[in-house]
């Protein structure tokens, strides 16, 4: 670790600025940005199939926004209030000796939470709306063409979750190197990487419920779509007369897919943080 120290002063990161730090982040944010919109066009050019499979993917797709904006909605609350928590503990106890930590941290905390669930939301839409598309592509196409379809659906919900990491952790740690100007260097480096612990914080609280709430309605819908449809009613497996099957499907794409995207989120963002704390532990 201390060749690597060594490397870095020749290299001249030590005397680098702190938006000179940030902007590879940001740059590389701009890009996914970029890819993530060249992706839903070409999503967007893929046929919808028949009024029948629209039907069905307007079924998935409603359940789908109605049960994430409930979700969202009880998560927004317990989010408030633990930001309230944190406000409040880290202005009374604040680890740099700064008051303003707590508004520093809590506003990192909310970041990282409103963050981690756009993820979420961002891939769960367009995955329901890949959907009917990949099985047209199917049909019509055959296989290679439905890997395509579904392979460009799955591909915004990671470029999603890479440029909101990167931007957020980039934009958030430049910020926490503001309005600090009795510390100087490594060090404010240094506390600005255990602000930014509050952001991966955040994004953990989405990413534990979200995860969690989404595994429960798929799982419970599966169990019921097969009790009640193939062994009381005698419906074949995954027909869309079960309206169980339907929420099955929806169960998918909350838990699978919203509930992934936000886990994904704080695992990027986490790791990043982690090694940037550790990093800096080390230079100071």
């Amino acid at each position: 670790m201390e060749n690597l120290w060594k490397c870095r002063k020749s290299l001249g990161f030590c005397n680098a600025t702190e938006i000179e730090i940030v902007s590879l982040g940001i740059v590389a944010s701009g890009v996914t940005f970029f890819m993530i919109f060249f992706l839903l066009s070409r999503l967007s050019a893929a046929p919808r199939g028949n009024d029948k499979m629209n039907k069905i993917g307007a079924l998935i797709q409603s359940g789908a926004k109605s049960f994430m904006q409930t979700e969202y909605k009880y998560l927004a609350v317990f989010v408030v209030c633990f930001w309230v928590l944190l406000l409040i503990l880290y202005t009374i106890e604040p680890p740099t000796g700064d008051n303003v930590d707590g508004v520093r941290i809590g506003a990192c905390f909310l970041a990282g939470a409103v963050l981690s669930a756009s993820a979420g939301w961002g891939g769960m839409s367009v995955a329901t709306d890949a959907n009917v598309r990949t099985t047209q592509a199917a049909r019509k196409e055959g296989l290679p063409e439905a890997l395509r379809v579904a392979f460009t659906g799955g591909a915004v919900m990671g470029f999603t979750v890479v440029g909101l990491g990167l931007f957020g952790v980039s934009i958030f740690y430049y910020l926490m190197t503001l309005g600090r100007n009795d510390v100087n260097g490594e060090e404010l480096r240094m506390q600005a990487m255990e602000s930014l612990a509050g952001f991966g914080f955040g994004a953990s609280s989405i990413a534990l419920f979200a995860r969690v709430a989404g595994g429960i309605y798929t799982k419970a819908a599966d169990v019921g779509a097969d009790l009640v449809g193939k062994v009381e009613m005698d419906i074949p497996e995954d027909d869309p007369r079960n309206p169980a099957v339907i929420a099955d499907n929806v169960g998918d794409n909350v838990g699978d897919v919203a509930g992934m995207g936000a886990d994904l989120f704080e695992s990027f963002v986490g790791s990043i943080i982690a090694t940037g704390t550790v990093g800096r532990s080390d230079a100071v």
